[in-house]
């Protein structure tokens, strides 16, 4: 079963000598960007950090899927909050998010991708 997806949003940042500019936003369809379908493999908790250090507060969920169109490379995507959906054991299910945003940002010769939503389900 192939997902349905909306519109999502993309943020793209330029990091110039340390500070962040804004240099464009961009609407993407995902299913051109990511794909049809998302596989949850993976549900990993995140840590508040506190003056650069690591706290043993969990702010929320790194839900990580594979992308079978695009060789099941994988993405995370974070969900602040309590868990929402747990780690599968066997089957890997299709799910969908709520409200998910992809931001770029673009360092001197690399870039790096971060993703949030507010929700995930499976389909």
């Amino acid at each position: 079963m192939e997902a349905s997806h909306t519109i999502r949003k993309i943020n793209l940042y330029v990091l110039l000598e340390g500070e962040n500019f804004m240099i464009n936003k961009i609407f993407a369809d995902t299913e051109k960007t990511l794909g049809c379908n998302f596989m949850l493999v993976d549900v990993v908790p995140v840590y508040e950090y506190k003056n650069k250090q690591k706290t043993d507060k969990i702010s929320g969920y790194r839900y990580v899927v594979a992308l079978p169109e695009h060789a099941f490379e994988k993405i995370g995507v974070k969900i602040e909050g309590q868990q929402l959906l747990e780690k599968p054991d066997k089957e890997y299910p299709l799910v969908e998010f709520e409200n998910l945003e992809m931001t770029v940002f673009f360092f001197f010769f690399f870039y790096a991708i971060t993703s949030v939503a507010t929700g995930i389900s499976i389909i």
